[in-house]
């Protein structure tokens, strides 16, 4: 894999369904049809019967298995935390994490550009940030390169994998610069840190595998010291821009129609959105992109494994067919391929930058960033 990776676009942007039963309806046939509101309503019912139906632990053979994942929430749709809607089998992404783990490169070109350029942003801070805790994702990337910045004295590591967390302390071992680091087993939607205990929060490539991606942010505001520093790297929407074009026109020649092969991403104009709905105020973001050479389509999906980043959702199809595999290479080769014989493979990323802020005699002062 030609490793090189190039940023050439930096902007900037500020920022249950009804439970009620339906009504039992009258089986007695008449001549004149049904009113337009009677005939939803004897839709609803009958949808709500076979949903029933299909829950029925009488019935399990009826529920489609190879779609869904074995997890708590078996549609997918409720997991039990008040009927939120999950997308990602969060187990699942715990194995992928256990296999990149031992399959992960060293030093990935990609990983180390991003992590790099997220720490650069440490030093446009004119304060230091001796307690930072560095959330999944290239966090080992993050730990190589930190060299110094930032003032961290105390870094803590929390991953959702045990094996990578056991390869963090292994890599760990060999290194000798004097930080005190600490590892822990965690997952970003139950994030096991204290409020108030961190003067730094870092996500290099791992918030958008949340389910609750706000969610998720407000326990990182809930988690940071008044004066605090929140930093994160997300994959945007476009990133794979090239290989969802050539997998959608794949399925539908080799198999008439689509399945979600691909995780939705956040678009970077909702990124302002979202910090301000976790708490933080006037929120900046940068963006990224980044262009990846490969020699196939295959060394790609290889790529994604070895960083954990292959398909997580729920409703995913478990099977891709070889003759769709083959053709999604085939497209993609003639679609987008190079003179040089490689494809170019594109990875947006959007660094969140926010200081908290603290009240000093009654009014809140915003610590200066720049």
């Amino acid at each position: 894999m030609d490793g090189r990776s190039s940023s050439n676009t930096s902007t900037s942007e500020q920022p249950g369904p009804f439970k009620t039963k339906p009504k039992t309806l009258s089986s007695r046939l008449v001549s004149c049809p049904p009113p337009p509101a009677l005939a939803m309503a004897a839709g609803a019912a009958v949808a709500a019967r076979r949903l029933l139906l299909l829950r029925h632990p009488r019935h399990p053979h009826l529920l489609p298995k190879h779609q869904f994942s074995s997890s708590a929430a078996a549609d997918g749709l409720d997991g039990g935390d008040g009927g939120r809607v999950k997308i990602f089998d969060r187990d699942l992404k715990r194995r992928h994490r256990d296999r990149a783990a031992w399959a992960k490169r060293e030093n990935d070109a990609l990983l180390d550009a991003v992590a790099d350029n997220l720490l650069d942003r440490l030093e446009d801070c004119r304060k230091a940030f001796p307690s930072a805790l560095c959330m999944g994702g290239a966090a080992a990337a993050v730990r190589r390169l930190l060299r110094g910045r930032g003032g961290i004295e105390k870094l803590t590591m929390m991953d959702m994998s045990t094996d990578m967390v056991k390869k963090w302390r292994e890599l760990e071992n060999a290194t000798d610069d004097g930080l005190e680091t600490h590892f822990i087993v965690g997952d970003e939607e139950y994030l096991p840190i204290k409020e108030n205990s961190q003067d730094l929060i870092m996500s290099c490539l791992g918030l958008h595998w949340t389910n609750d991606l706000p969610g998720a942010m407000i326990q990182c505001r809930l988690a940071l010291k008044p004066d605090g520093l929140f930093l994160a790297a997300i994959l945007g929407g476009e990133t794979l821009k090239e290989l969802r074009i050539a997998c959608t026109i794949a399925q539908m020649e080799r198999e008439g129609g689509i399945s979600p092969r691909m995780s939705p991403l956040a678009q970077v104009r909702d990124a302002g959105n979202l910090l301000s709905r976790a708490g933080f105020a006037l929120p900046g973001v940068d963006v990224d992109r980044y262009t990846v050479k490969y020699n196939s389509a295959l060394e790609l999906v290889e790529h994604l494994r070895a960083m954990a980043e292959t398909n997580a959702l729920f409703q995913r199809s478990p099977i891709l067919k070889g003759d769709t595999a083959l053709a999604t290479a085939a497209i993609y080769q003639s679609m987008f391929g190079l003179e040089d014989g490689t494809i170019p493979a594109t990875f947006q990323v959007w660094y969140c930058l926010r200081l908290q802020y603290f009240v000093r005699k009654g009014r809140k002062i915003q610590l200066d960033s720049d």
